[in-house]
């Protein structure tokens, strides 16, 4: 990106045309970059209650006397309740900061507290944590811009920026994938909405919300009836085939369509046009796993992708080479890696619903619990950087209770978000072009050996810190040493952030120093850098490799038979309201930008033109949705891209105190309508928040 500034201020940012992997794209909310740091609202210094009253009224103070308030009560908590009792959680806008989430988890286990959360357990844990137990291909998913096919379900990567390796990578989406259909590829897409990338697909399915396994239970049958399988693949890498065989055996295509509400020929189509390209994948997004039955979907896709042997063999190139990643400098083989728990015996218990740790952290759903149960553990301060928890987190009502009952709330955050209203203290940050940063959120998504050490284009203005700084201070002043990948940091005086990434990076194929030196020499400096060196080449499997997939792991084919033979009853409810991405804003983010707001005032439910009209409900009048447990209003916007019975909004929107007075200016969070406690997954802790039963009732 390029940037235009005058003095210290930024006034315009651009795409960059001669970035060859964005080839000057950019997004529309991206666009808005020199707003949301010019914006009079912004936090300059940090706020916290008059007289430290809770409730009481803000009143500025410096950044160095906040954090030593925070310190001192965190020091005083853990010293009456323990080290449980202090918490951090790091929503998405932290995972833009390359050195937060490797500082804040040091913090964590320099406290000693379990209670360490992110965004990812809000909307996706089973495809991150619950899929290893089926076992990884070290040589990694076929690549994108190989594939013959791709099929995206639940996913909308045009919007969302979005998609799992094998998908279409988020740098130009909708070129890149345009592109491919240009040279043959096929494109597939399961979805209740027919979205952005819906519309580009050859093959369309407009499955029922929270159906996703029986589509891909349907199109299983088909292939393994058909042989449509890699028999080669699955006799030498694959144990549990035949438990697999099994379930779905007797799951009939028509079977399938009266379930997934998909026609039975499509889905013969779908199985076929997936089963019988040679390099391809199946991918999911969000909407699925909060749509219920998070972890059987992402099995089927799992056993879907393993079973049609959609993995990169001797020879190929890794799909995602993540130069600045540690784990990514590992062997790279065509055989499957040993077994990497990451949930169960060993990992920590949370003390709600018997839900463990998940990898590195606690689930994001057993959250307000752990600070509104009494007893040994009870989080008594919480740390919220780059989140919104109160919009975010499912049960909306009883989040902010438990935000209101901590006795110290930290949010950092540029503006006066809804949950920076409940907090005590409020950290200010420095923002993305008045820091250093390294590309290593995105990744995951790149097929390229691509590196870019971005420098700060202005300084940070008035009292804001970058927010590594504000965990380094934080540690400081309870005498705790951080401990890093690379080892530990020096606690004598700020590691610059070059320091501090490599230390976070360390182990990885391109340290962050190199890129930047590297990059400062060369012809554009400042600019992104290439390793093709760094690009590996997968290599054959050792002769001994014993390690297989295991598709019969955690009873799963027996799991699907269980959905498989039962039956939706009747709830009373005539729709289910399922979550979508929108272009102008990215989660709870971009509701304070004048621009994104003339672009979207309020957050509409869209719904099919024949369900208004036997509602008899006008498109644009403001309407009322109920679940069981609370209703929000909306208005009513009709569409013919979406199913019958079905309601589409937006996830995380906006404002907690929406109501049906400002719905056309500020719109609704869906996260009201939410139970959490309720069909919370045992393994993920993840409840319905999408696909949630509701009824529209009059305004």
């Amino acid at each position: 990106m390029l940037v235009d500034v005058e003095g210290d201020k930024v006034t315009a940012v651009r795409g960059d045309p001669e970035n060859p992997l964005f080839n000057g794209y950019t997004c529309v909310k991206g666009r808005q970059m020199p707003e949301m740091h010019n914006l009079p609202e912004r936090h300059l210094r940090p706020l916290v209650r008059k007289a430290g009253v809770k409730g009481a009224e803000f009143v500025e103070t410096s950044t160095a006397e906040a954090l030593k308030l925070v310190a001192d009560k965190i020091r005083a908590v853990i010293a009456e309740h323990g080290p449980h009792a202090v918490a951090l959680y790091c929503g998405t806008n932290a995972f833009q900061n390359s050195a937060v989430l490797g500082t804040s988890y040091a913090l964590a286990e320099a406290i000693g507290t379990r209670n360490y959360y992110t965004s990812v357990t809000v909307d996706q844990p089973a495809k991150v944590f619950t899929t290893a137990r089926y076992g990884q291909w070290m040589g990694g998913p076929n690549n994108f811009e190989e594939s013959d096919v791709v099929m995206f379900v639940g996913n909308n990567p045009l919007v969302s920026h979005y998609t799992p390796s094998g998908g279409v990578p988020p740098f130009s989406p909708s070129r890149r994938l345009r592109d491919a259909k240009a040279r043959g590829m096929k494109v597939i897409v399961a979805d209740p909405r027919q979205s952005d990338t819906g519309n580009l697909a050859d093959l369309y399915l407009q499955v029922k919300p929270g159906e996703d396994p029986a589509l891909l239970g349907g199109m299983l049958h088909v292939i393994i009836k058909e042989g449509l399988y890699d028999r080669n693949f699955v006799a030498a890498h694959v144990d549990g085939f035949d438990a697999l065989a099994d379930a779905v055996k007797d799951f009939t295509p028509d079977l399938a369509a009266e379930r997934a509400g998909v026609p039975a020929e499509q889905i013969v189509a779908a199985a076929r046009m997936f089963a019988r390209a040679a390099k391809g994948r199946v991918v999911t997004g969000t909407g699925p796993e909060m749509a219920g039955r998070g972890v059987l979907t992402e099995y089927m896709v799992t056993a879907l992708n393993v079973v049609c042997a959609r993995f990169n063999q001797a020879g190929d190139k890794v799909a995602n080479p993540m130069v600045f990643m540690p784990f990514a400098a590992g062997p790279k083989k065509a055989q499957v890696a040993p077994p990497m728990p990451m949930f169960g015996e060993g990992f920590a218990q949370s003390r709600i619903r018997g839900i463990g740790k998940l990898g590195t952290e606690m689930p994001c759903p057993v959250l307000a619990d752990e600070i509104l149960t009494p007893g040994e553990g009870q989080i008594k301060v919480l740390i919220s950087i780059g989140g919104n928890p109160e919009i975010a987190f499912p049960n909306q009502r009883k989040v902010r209770k438990a935000l209101e009952t901590l006795e110290m709330f930290v949010q950092v955050d540029p503006y006066m978000s809804a949950s920076a209203k409940r907090a005590d203290v409020i950290l200010a940050p420095s923002m993305c072009l008045e820091r250093e940063d390294i590309n290593n959120v995105s990744q995951p998504f790149c097929e390229e050996p691509y590196a870019h050490y971005a420098e700060a284009m202005v300084p940070p203005p008035g009292d804001t810190m970058d927010e590594y700084e504000m965990l380094w201070w934080i540690a400081k002043h309870l005498g705790l040493q951080l401990q890093l990948p690379g080892g530990p940091c020096s606690m004598e005086s700020v590691p610059d952030k070059m320091t501090m990434l490599d230390l976070i990076s360390h182990g990885c194929l391109v340290a962050p120093s190199k890129a930047r030196a590297d990059s400062l020499a060369s012809e554009n400096p400042g600019g992104a850098m290439f390793y093709p060196e760094a690009h590996a080449t997968i290599e054959p499997a050792d002769p001994d490799a014993a390690n297989r997939f295991q598709l019969g792991a955690g009873e799963m084919p027996a799991a699907f038979s269980h959905y498989a033979a039962a039956r939706p009853e009747a709830d009373g409810f005539d729709f289910r309201l399922i979550s979508r991405r929108s272009k102008h804003r990215y989660n709870s983010n971009g509701h304070i930008s004048e621009f994104l707001k003339k672009k979207m005032p309020t957050n509409p439910a869209y719904f099919n033109p024949e369900d208004l009209a036997a509602l008899g409900v006008e498109d644009g009048a403001v309407i009322e949705i109920a679940s069981r447990v609370a209703s929000i209003h909306a208005v009513a916007n009709a569409s013919d891209k979406v199913r019958r019975g079905v309601i589409s909004m937006s996830h995380a929107w906006g404002n907690d105190d929406a109501g049906k007075d400002d719905v056309m200016t500020v719109g609704a969070s869906t996260n009201r309508l939410i139970d959490d406690a309720d069909d919370a997954d045992p393994i993920t802790g993840m409840v319905l928040q999408s696909a949630i039963p509701v009824r529209v009732v009059a305004a």
